[in-house]
């Protein structure tokens, strides 16, 4: 990416910025639209979508700004509902997406659970950007963030396993827990390590620029380092975060240091999030869903079929607890569960010769493109509906409870 072709990209990015609120529109579907016009108007920036663009250089910074302000005393609260999600949930999603392509498009069962798989985990990116815009507060925004967040370490688990399988190899269930719990607990200590590091040596200086420079260095290297040893890079990078943003406001990073952290990530996830979702946009308006018309209106069903029995059985196990999660807020998991650039990633990196490829990329950028255009659009008309934006701005004090 040429220096000219990001500074393009940004310009339209701030135009749109500024049309978004002046038409009350979802900045992200903004973005979204104005890509595909640059792709239909012959407009060549020169950059294209691709997995190590999007894996390797947007993921991190944006995992890392909004693991910055996810209180770990709040987390903590909701660590079992948000575990069940990622967990439980990204599982049924997976099956019942992978199961309805199988039976109902005749797809081979290689080809269905990769896309069961690469789908299932509702993405950070979209959805941390769409509840920013809307101005989300409260426990609600804890619980859709922080398990877009955690779902990914099941999500890449099952993708790997899922890989495998079309490749002819043998999955067994030891294989699979086994794998489950090296790079999840690998990737959350590998975070940690890296946070402790940069805190310790953020510690010994004054300098708010050199302190952005070891956040920097935590968010990117807290990331790579996991994914060199096969470990999750977005809970290597989501521990590194929560412990920067919760460690250094305890004296690790200085009263200065802490005012420029937020104004330069608050800038670095705006221009991120912009670069992604007029790539998005330019993509989706390359591919043709004519040809899998069917497989494509079938998957967009069967992904929000599957997010519905993820998060209303999720949640009904916490039914009769302390910390029950209420029908409303529920309903808000349900439909604010977006895909994106995450999903996007995984199947632009599917392997050439994997069964149906053409297909599954077809099918998953149909979903993403249904996630953020028709649920970016109606997520806030239905929290209005519901009540949630105007009581949970107000204050917290609803949110305490179970009947919040």
């Amino acid at each position: 990416m040429g220096i000219e072709r990001i500074e393009t990209l940004l310009l339209v990015a701030a135009i749109v910025a500024m049309l978004a609120r002046r038409f009350r529109l979802p900045y992200t579907v903004g973005l979204v639209v104005a890509g595909a016009v640059l792709a239909f108007s012959r407009i060549g920036t020169g950059v294209e979508l691709t997995r190590d663009l999007v894996f390797i250089s947007f993921l991190p910074p944006l995992i890392f700004e909004a693991a910055l302000y996810i209180s770990w005393r709040e987390l903590r609260k909701d660590l079992a509902v948000i575990g069940t999600l990622a967990t439980l949930g990204v599982l049924l999603s997976a099956a019942v997406t992978a199961a309805g392509m199988h039976f109902m498009v005749g797809w081979q069962w290689q080809s269905a659970v990769l896309l069961g798989t690469l789908i299932a985990a509702t993405d950070p990116v979209s959805v941390i950007a769409l509840f920013r815009e809307l101005n989300v507060r409260g426990r609600i925004r804890l619980l859709v963030e922080a398990e877009s967040l955690f779902n990914d370490g099941t999500a890449a688990v099952l993708f790997g396993i899922a890989l495998t399988f079309s490749g002819g190899g043998q999955v067994g269930a030891p294989s699979v827990a086994t794998a489950f719990v090296v790079t999840a607990v690998g990737g959350i200590a590998c975070g940690a390590l890296v946070a402790a590091g940069v805190l310790l040596l953020a510690g010994r200086t004054n300098d708010h620029l050199v302190e952005i420079t070891f956040t920097t260095v935590a968010a990117y290297g807290s990331f790579l380092v996991a994914e060199h040893f096969g470990l999750s890079g977005v809970l290597a990078t989501l521990t590194a975060g929560i412990i920067t943003g919760s460690v250094g406001s305890l004296g690790s990073i200085s009263e200065r240091g802490r005012v420029a952290l937020e104004s330069f990530w608050e800038y670095v996830a705006f221009a991120v999030n912009s670069l992604i979702f007029l790539l998005i946009g330019m993509r989706e308006a390359t591919l043709s869903f004519t040809s899998a018309l069917v497989p494509a209106l079938v998957g967009i069903v069967l992904v929000m079929g599957g997010r519905a029995l993820a998060v209303y059985s999720c949640c009904a196990v916490f039914h009769r607890s302390g910390r029950a999660v209420p029908m409303r807020d529920q309903h808000v998991l349900f439909w604010g569960g977006l895909r994106g650039a995450l999903a996007l990633a995984l199947v632009l990196g599917l392997p050439r010769g994997v069964p149906q490829r053409e297909a599954i990329v077809t099918v998953a950028f149909a979903v993403v493109a249904f996630s953020v255009v028709v649920q970016g659009l109606t997520i806030g008309p239905l929290m209005r509906r519901l009540g949630i934006i105007r009581s949970r701005q107000s204050g917290d004090r609803q949110e305490r409870g179970p009947a919040s």
